[in-house]
C-alpha cells in the first residue's frame, strides 16, 4: 500500500479544536514534524480537513 509523508508547514495557533486534534491525530506536533502514514480513506479524510496547514508526498517504500 502506498505512504504518505505529511509535514505541518503552518501553525494551529488560532484555529478550532476540531482541526488541532485532526493535526494531533496524524501525529504532528510542532512546525516542521513530518509522520509517514498508510494512504487510507480516513487518512484523506484527516488530510483535507487541515490541508491548508500541510505539506502532503507521496513516499515509494
Amino acid at each position: 500500500m502506498a505512504k504518505l509523508k505529511i509535514t505541518l508547514i503552518r501553525s494551529t495557533i488560532g484555529r478550532g479544536r476540531s482541526q488541532i486534534d485532526t493535526v494531533k491525530a496524524l501525529k504532528l506536533n510542532k512546525i516542521g514534524s513530518s509522520s509517514v502514514l498508510e494512504d487510507t480513506p480516513q487518512v484523506r479524510g484527516m488530510i483535507n480537513k487541515v490541508k491548508h496547514l500541510l505539506n502532503v508526498e507521496e513516499v515509494n517504500e
